[in-house]
């Protein structure tokens, strides 16, 4: 299949509310919430907008014109997520010489609706989206839905990657049963019930009863509240019903099995979405993979440890690529590294 890109797309309805939020919150009396405002009119200067396969993307580049030699890292968030919920990490990578590209998947964040949600869809977006950047090799990490449509992508496009780190992501027990009931009970738990909740710390509240196991800051739960407002409920159902499908959970272990790139599976031993032993599971058919197990962590790593997630990313970077490129690479981040608000 041909990639249909547009290079010439306009920012998205959704991108121009919230930059006008940012906008009113730089006029907030409130010290934080004005510090908050700068540090996301920061992050927005990098923002682009392209048309892949008849759907508007938003991507967030750290390094636009970067030199050809610099380690790059493609980013894909997660199911019901969008590229923010990477900020933090990506701070901490670009503080230690890597580009970062973060992008939101079609429906997800800022970026428009689609027509079709199948993981093969969404794997050729993301190679769209490569060869406009004209991208020749790096390196991916996701979480969760960005798993699935990264060790998709990785069966067609596996020379281009150098290396592969999943979080909170393993094997899926699935049935009949499970295969009709998980597109409609989960859309409904999210598109019906959170969605409907604006009272942020009760999101908070809901997240560390059944997702986190750290505490984060409000600024990372409104990250997580944003989420839920700028997905579509279509991306919500389409996904869900993609991810369900029993061809697609049972295909994982062969999947994982094919590659010979190097694969880091992290897992939460607090996570009650994916057991950290479904992501063992998983890492036992990996050629070439690596495990670990964080102790404290739930399902939502990015935003409870993004230090943490961070520097399992560069090892991993390192790990596969020791070359000159990666050698002078940060795998333990200083302490005092830390994003502006």
């Amino acid at each position: 299949m041909t990639p249909q890109i547009c290079t010439d797309a306009s920012p998205t309805e959704k991108f121009l509310l919230y930059e006008r939020e940012i906008t009113a919150r730089l006029q907030s009396r409130n010290l934080r919430t004005q510090r908050y405002a700068r540090y996301e009119q920061s992050l927005i200067q990098k923002s682009h907008f392209i048309r892949l396969n008849g759907a508007v993307h938003h991507y967030h580049d750290s390094h636009p014109d970067a030199p050809a030699d610099m380690p790059t890292i493609i980013l894909i968030h997660g199911w019901d997520c969008w590229w923010m919920w990477w900020h933090e990490v990506i701070a901490y990578l670009n503080q230690s010489g890597v580009r970062t590209i973060a992008y939101d998947l079609k429906g997800h964040g800022w970026s428009d609706e689609g027509e079709d949600y199948s993981l093969s869809a969404l794997s050729l977006d993301l190679h769209a989206l490569v060869q406009h950047l004209g991208l020749k090799q790096y390196h991916i990490a996701a979480f969760s839905l960005g798993s699935f449509v990264a060790l998709n992508y990785a069966q067609r496009f596996e020379d281009e990657i150098s290396s592969l780190t999943f979080f909170n992501f393993g094997i899926f027990p699935n049935s009949a049963q499970l295969e009709k009931v998980i597109p409609t009970v989960i859309p409904f738990i999210f598109d019906k019930i959170l969605r409907k909740i604006k009272i942020w710390w009760l999101i908070y509240a809901y997240a560390r009863l059944t997702l986190a196991r750290n505490h984060t800051s409000k600024e990372n739960i409104l990250v997580g509240v944003n989420s839920l407002r700028f997905i579509s409920g279509k991306a919500i159902r389409e996904t869900a019903k993609a991810l369900a499908k029993r061809e697609v959970t049972e295909n994982l272990p062969k999947q994982i099995a094919n590659l010979s790139i190097p694969v880091l599976l992290v897992a939460g031993k607090g996570d009650q979405v994916v057991s950290w032993k479904h992501t063992k599971a998983l890492y036992e058919y990996a050629r070439n993979g690596r495990f670990e197990l964080i102790k404290k962590c739930g399902h939502l790593i990015t935003l409870e440890l993004p230090k943490r997630t961070a520097e399992l990313i560069l090892s991993q970077m390192q790990q596969a690529s020791p070359t000159s490129s990666t050698a002078s690479l940060q795998k333990t981040i200083p302490t005092s590294s830390k994003k502006n608000l």
